[in-house]
């Protein structure tokens, strides 16, 4: 069966007729952290006409304000998008880019959604907390000093794994990153996570991942981009996993 690329509410019906929901959470209950940051996210939403949401991060989030931003609309909801997103870049040079601060601090956001580089979050304990941390405790202060809530957005493996690991794959490089984001959201004070890899996992484990990725088997297509939308749609808006 495959993937059409039809408009998100048709993918998120395919994606409960194979069994892997778009409304993914992580699969291990959340920490006490974790509960107190999807509740904050919550409460902010509720509070908001209009929620306002930037995105910071890389490639892997060029299509996601624009998909995100279509199916918002097609559900009958009012956001206010943004983005700063620069190809291949880390959270370091987003820590250090004046347009990335001014972006942040002068927008009036409700939310800053910050994705780091495809690779830097599946790195080993030791590598990640060096590479990732310092400049993740930076941009998190910055955004809860206007006020607005961080949270993480959680990529996806490629699709034939990392190349500097020997013998890996899809699902390997996933589980990295979704160990390396939550162990980050946790030192970070207790960042939501929005689980687009778990999303991602599931369409590969029914069969249907070729449909999500780009000639390169690692940025999204339409199709991938439709599923990043969607999963984050879920998240903001506290859509029941399983709906």
């Amino acid at each position: 069966m495959k993937i059409p690329h039809r408009p998100l509410v048709n993918l998120a019906c395919i994606l409960h007729l194979i069994g892997a929901s778009a409304c993914s959470t992580p699969p291990a209950p959340l920490s006490s952290s974790g509960v107190n940051a999807r509740r904050e996210l919550s409460e902010r939403v509720k509070k908001s006409p209009e929620p306002a949401i930037l995105f910071v991060g890389n490639s892997y989030s060029f299509g996601l304000p624009k998909a995100f931003s279509k199916l918002t609309t097609e559900q009958g909801k009012k956001v206010r998008v943004g983005h700063a997103t620069y190809a291949g870049w880390c959270l370091e040079q987003h820590a250090k880019n004046p347009a990335t601060l001014r972006k942040i601090n002068d927008g009036r956001w409700d939310i800053v959604v910050l994705q780091e580089q495809s690779e830097i979050p599946a790195m080993s304990e030791r590598k990640r907390a060096s590479i990732m941390m310092p400049p993740l405790q930076k941009l998190v202060t910055q955004v809860r000093h206007v006020g607005a809530v961080p949270i993480l957005y959680q990529t996806w493996g490629r699709r034939d794994g990392d190349k500097s690991f020997s013998n890996d794959n899809f699902y390997a490089m996933t589980q990295r990153l979704r160990v390396g984001y939550h162990a980050a959201a946790e030192n970070a004070g207790g960042l939501l996570v929005v689980p687009v890899g778990d999303a991602w996992e599931s369409v590969v484990s029914a069969g249907q991942g070729a449909a999500l990725f780009m000639e390169d088997g690692s940025h999204p297509s339409p199709t991938g981009n439709e599923l990043i939308a969607q999963t984050f749609y879920n998240t903001i808006f506290a859509v029941p996993a399983g709906s």
